[in-house]
């Protein structure tokens, strides 16, 4: 397992990284890998690294399937976030973020998430909102592109680029990565935890 942390890293740091274009930030941007799996036997989940090969976050579900909740934690374990679907008969299609892990029912949520559901426009390349209270079409971040293709870009109110998820490239003739393994682009400005909480919610989204 660390082996293939580090053979990561490695592709990771020798990768030409181009910033996306319409950035909302004039900083380095941070380029951090997902691997769709817990490194625990047994959990399904996320394995988050930096360029130097540094565990940054983790998401171990022990369950082995889809859950209510998820907590996105650091390298130590410690919940950073928590990502739960919304229980209202009427939001079926609404989650909720949460700093740290929900210890009580009257916990409010920092962010609230709706997925874009139009039947009458199913082209559309919009897949969900990020809001804070009250909800508004104009405000809060947008998610457009695919998903289930690993290319997708969060976007603020003035349509800059604050996170990107794309699939991962290596110059290794013969050597591809799949879908399981992704690149998550953070510009400056753009908290990294709330991008990777994006990324799970998306991930009970469209899969």
């Amino acid at each position: 397992m660390l082996r293939f942390l580090k053979s990561l890293s490695r592709t990771v740091h020798e990768e030409r990284f181009q910033e996306p274009s319409n950035s909302g930030g004039d900083g380095e941007p941070t380029s951090l890998t997902v691997w769709r799996k817990s490194l625990f036997v047994g959990c399904s989940g996320f394995t988050v690294i930096n360029s130097n090969g540094e565990l940054v976050y983790r998401v171990d579900n022990y369950g082995g399937c889809r859950r209510q909740e998820l907590e996105l934690m650091d390298a130590a374990g410690k919940p950073i976030l928590t990502v739960s679907r919304s229980k209202k008969l009427n939001m079926v299609d609404s989650w909720l973020v949460f700093e740290g892990e929900i210890s009580t029912k009257m916990q409010e949520p920092i962010f609230r998430a709706r997925k874009h559901v139009d039947i009458l426009s199913p082209k559309v390349k919009r897949l969900a909102r990020v809001y804070q209270e009250p909800y508004n079409n104009s405000t809060g971040y947008v998610i457009e592109g695919s998903y289930t293709n690993r290319s997708c870009k969060v976007l603020d109110e003035s349509r800059n680029v604050v996170a990107e998820i794309r699939r991962k490239e290596t110059d290794t003739k013969g050597v591809s990565f799949g879908l399981d393994v992704f690149m998550l682009t953070v510009n400056q400005g753009f908290d990294c935890g709330l991008a990777m909480s994006i990324v799970l919610l998306l991930d009970q989204m469209f899969l």
